[in-house]
């Protein structure tokens, strides 16, 4: 499991979880009701993406996100 602290990272594991399933963007945006837009711009790490949305696309290429507390040095 890997520790995300940034929208770029979530974007990476999108690009990378879609890439791997062999969906084009186009395809993801279709399958998640939302526009190739939006998924380009996550992709990319838009900070202010909607958090439904992008748990959505997150479901839907069987990644999940999962919180807990900072690991303290």
């Amino acid at each position: 499991m890997e520790i995300v602290y940034s929208t770029e990272q979530i974007g990476a594991a999108v690009r990378a979880a879609r890439k791997e399933q062999g969906l084009r963007q186009p395809d993801l945006a279709a399958a998640c009701g939302t526009s190739v837009r939006f998924i380009v711009e996550l992709e990319r790490g838009k900070p202010t993406a909607q958090i439904g949305k992008v748990l959505h696309v997150l479901n839907l290429l069987g990644l999940r996100l999962t919180l807990g507390p900072t690991p303290q040095p």
